[in-house]
Formats: structure tokens, sequence, C-alpha cells
């Protein structure tokens, strides 16, 4: 990790991530190593989700990140103390963004009385409204981002970002590779996902539709800063620039920290999975995992319970309850059945701590972009679910890297049932057929180059701000 010149005053940086936990937490950790280096963080969100993240933050660092709460104004729909999309089911996500639009006043009060200003903002997709603010102060935006290069790169240039100048007009235009990707690839949305996908970009409920606010967002940041890396995306990174015309600096793949056995911050139910785990054969369990945010229907859960049954393998999976859902969550007599191969946890689970265990030898994901570089940072291939937003894409681009499959889908309603599951985890896991793909995931995972790697793609960002940070007019 390189050090500061000492004629070189420390950055000054503030983050704004998009309020969920996805989002929030790749900023922590950027925010965790920009501080490591002496730089000054401003990290701006909500109360409630400012308590929920300062638990995370190593004493060490403390008095180089500050938090700034900006308190979440009443919106009609919004539950109260729902300050994050955990909080609420996807219906009422609109009314997050809505809260959001009313931090103007707030975020514009932050940047007024900073003692020092910002030398950087860095934002994410939603505060559409925030670099206009920046420039009344003459403070350069940064955009973050938090999904893949490669969903990226398939949405296209700027003109195609905003509501009226996509020439997409239908969903089963993601079902195809567009015109400005120019290598092979095998990119493109299924039709059940084009049509969660299409939904998601237009859908204007908020007041702003999401392609409009990643669109305007986009443009008027200086720089676009993805979380990925040359060893996992290298086509892609160098199509973004030539897309967007501005330079594009990866910041690496941010690889958390796993805590320790012994942390004190470990739970009771992380100490009674992780000694179930030291139990287990090595590379014998496969973890199975959707991220914060993500419930299956109950009917399609069941045919996931099902399929690990049938399957026979060992696995540990971190369960979360369909949203407003009463009664029993898992087939009748599942748990019992299973009960001498297998853990169901509806608690919170530290996936670092899982992933990085000797026991694991395979990760059922519905392919968030932060699960897949975990999964991928410890060499585990993957079996693929992917269920919302970019989520296609992220698979498309595991499987052209030969480090995973997806679960066979049908495709009008991208249900499944619990023989593609079986077939799925056993191909991955142990069958010779699937013995290539098992090697593959280990070698990306050294092709990361380890920790010392990341760290320079964190210091080839910060020396890249260092250098034009007086560069107000920077193009």
């Amino acid at each position: 990790m390189s050090s500061m010149d000492a004629h070189q005053a420390p950055l000054h940086i503030a983050v704004f991530p998009w309020l969920a936990f996805g989002h929030m937490m790749p900023l922590l950790e950027l925010s965790k190593s920009l501080a490591k280096r002496g730089h000054q963080i401003s990290f701006l969100s909500t109360p409630r989700n400012i308590s929920r993240l300062i638990p995370k933050l190593p004493p060490n660092l403390s008095s180089l990140i500050h938090f700034i709460p900006l308190p979440l104004p009443k919106v009609h729909g919004l539950p109260e103390n729902a300050e994050a999309t955990s909080d609420v089911p996807p219906e009422k996500v609109k009314y997050l963004k809505i809260a959001l639009d009313g931090l103007q006043q707030p975020f514009a009060k932050f940047l007024s009385e900073s003692s020092k200003k910002p030398d950087w903002i860095i934002l994410d997709f939603a505060t559409h409204w925030a670099p206009s603010l920046a420039s009344q102060f003459s403070i350069p935006c940064i955009y973050f981002v938090v999904t893949s290069s490669s969903s990226l790169a398939f949405l296209g240039p700027p003109h195609e970002l905003s509501q009226s100048g996509s020439s997409r007009k239908k969903p089963e235009d993601f079902t195809v590779l567009p015109d400005w990707i120019p290598f092979p690839s095998n990119l493109a949305y299924s039709l059940h996902g084009a049509r969660r996908i299409f939904h998601g970009l237009f859908d204007t409920s908020s007041g702003v539709s999401d392609i409009s606010r990643f669109g305007s967002t986009l443009h008027a940041c200086k720089l676009v800063a993805p979380r990925t890396c040359m060893e996992l995306e290298p086509q892609y990174l160098p199509l973004l620039q030539d897309l967007y015309k501005k330079p594009v600096i990866p910041v690496g793949l941010l690889p958390p920290s796993p805590k320790t056995k012994t942390s004190t911050s470990a739970t009771d139910e992380d100490n009674m999975i992780l000694k179930w785990l030291d139990k287990q054969r090595p590379r014998s369990v496969v973890y199975i995992a959707f991220g914060s945010e993500v419930t299956l229907s109950i009917e399609l859960l069941h045919e996931l319970a099902l399929g690990l049954e049938m399957s026979e393998l060992h696995f540990l999976w971190a369960l979360r309850k369909p949203v407003e859902f009463v009664g029993e969550v898992l087939p009748e007599g599942f748990e019992e059945r299973t009960r001498e191969r297998g853990v169901v946890t509806m608690g919170w689970v530290s996936q670092l701590d899982v992933l990085g265990h000797l026991a694991v030898g395979g990760f059922l994901t519905h392919c968030g972009w932060s699960s897949v570089i975990e999964g991928l940072h410890f060499g585990h291939p993957l079996v693929m679910l992917p269920l919302s937003v970019d989520q296609d894409i992220n698979t498309r681009m595991v499987e052209g890297r030969g480090v995973g499959v997806e679960v066979k889908r049908k495709d009008e309603d991208g249900s499944f049932d619990r023989e593609a599951v079986a077939s799925a985890l056993r191909f991955v896991m142990v069958e010779d057929e699937g013995k290539e793909l098992r090697l593959k995931a280990k070698e990306l995972s050294e092709d990361f180059g380890g920790k010392e790697r990341q760290e320079q793609y964190v210091d080839d960002f910060v020396k890249h701000l260092i250098d034009h940070r007086d560069d107000v007019i920077y193009n």
C-alpha cells in the first residue's frame, strides 16, 4: 500500500450511497481503504443505516471516517423506520427513492457548512440531483459502479441511458447482444429476466426512472469507478471508456476481510455454524444464499428445498423468509429428513466466514455482484439462480468465464423445478463433467492476484484523484 508524499495534503472525500446494503457495504469498504491511506471520509446516509454500519467500522479508522446523518423526510406509503431496501417489500422501494429525493436540501446544507469542502464526492446511481448541487461549490463527482462492468456495457452509451433516448422499447430488445459490444459475447437477458429489467429501468413511479437517474448521474460525473478488475472483466473495462468518453478507473474487487472465529462480534449463530462446518469434509458443503433483499415465492422456495434434498449434498442455507409470509416456510418434514447433512438458518450469516471455510466447495447464489465477487474470491464454482436487475448479465459473464452454471429455467416465467436444482448442484459439486469448472474457479481466484494486486487498484484510483483534485473544469 503506497503512502502519501509529505507534500500531499490528505483528500476529503464525501461518499453518498443508495439506500441498499448491497450498495452501502461496498462503499464502506472503499471508504475504509481510502481512510487507511490517510484520507478523510464523510459517509452520508440515514440515521438508522448509520447505526447498522458503525459496528462494521474498525476503531482505528473512526477518526478518519465521519458518518453524516441525513434523516429521510416522511413519505406517504413508506413504513416508519424504513431506511433501506431490506426494510421494505420490493413494491415499496419507490417510496424510498421519493424520500431520497427529499434529501436535496440537507445535502446542500452539508456541502455549504463543511469546514473543509470535499475534494471529491463519490455518488451512486439514485442521486441524479447531487452533481448539480456539488457543482455550485465547484466539487467534482465520481460515479461508483456497484454492478459489473459487463452489465454497464450491456446498457450502452450515454444516449441510451434515458427514458426517451433508449432504442430499447420492449423487453425483447434486451434478449440480444447490443450493437455497441463489438466483440463476440454471450451477454443477453433471458426473456423473463428482460421483462424484470425493463420494468425496473423504465418504471417512473418514484417520479424519475432508474435509467434516467443512472444516465443523468453518469453524464454529470467526471469519472467512473467500477468495483471490478481487469483480471475479471478484461474486455468490458476498455469498452466502457470508449462508450463514456471519460476516465473509467476500476477500484478493484474491494474484498472485505472475514472475521476470525474468536471475533468479539461473532454471534452464537455464527459460532454454531462454524462449528458445524468444522465437522464436514473439505469442499463437501454447498452454501446457499440470495443476499439481503431477494426472496423467492413460497412455491419456488419449496422446489429449491426439495432439489437440495434430491441432490444428497451437504448444505448450509442462509434462508430469508418471503416478505409478509405467515406460516411454515419449508416443505413439511424437510428439516427432519435432511438433519444429518444440512443446516438451515434464518438469522444473519457472516457470508465471508462461511465462504472462506475449507468445508465449503460451491455457492448457490442469486448472482448479485457482491456475492459473485465473494464466491470467486474464495475460488468457489457458482450455481446461479438470477432473480432481478443485473443478475442475468452477471450469470452470463460467469458462464462465459467457465466458472458457473445456471439452474435451468422456464423462459416464459423464470420458474424452475427440483430436478433442475439437483442437477445443477451435482454437476458443480461432485460430477466428473464439472471438474474443469471447479478447476477454473480456483484458477480465476488465483488470477485476482491476492490482496496486494487489489490494493494496487485503490492506489491507482487515489493517485488519479490527487492528480486531478484541482481540475474543476476537468472533463
